[in-house]
């Protein structure tokens, strides 16, 4: 799935294909800022309140 502007993307939304991205098709956060062409601090900003568990490579409620 190829995302247009996920910083456009309500941050609900934008959780859900996070996730999927990172369980489908990215070994890790930095391959996931690779493929969305997004810088950390954007998506960090755009998922406050959700924080990235490297153990598990998902988003999950702080």
């Amino acid at each position: 799935m190829e995302i247009r502007n996920p910083e456009q993307l309500s941050p609900e939304i934008l959780l859900g294909i996070v996730n999927e991205k990172l369980r489908l098709n990215c070994p890790d956060k930095q391959a996931l800022l690779y493929e969305l062409g997004l810088e950390e601090q954007t998506l960090d900003n755009k998922l406050q309140g959700f924080e990235y568990d490297a153990l598990s490579n998902q988003y999950r409620s702080r």
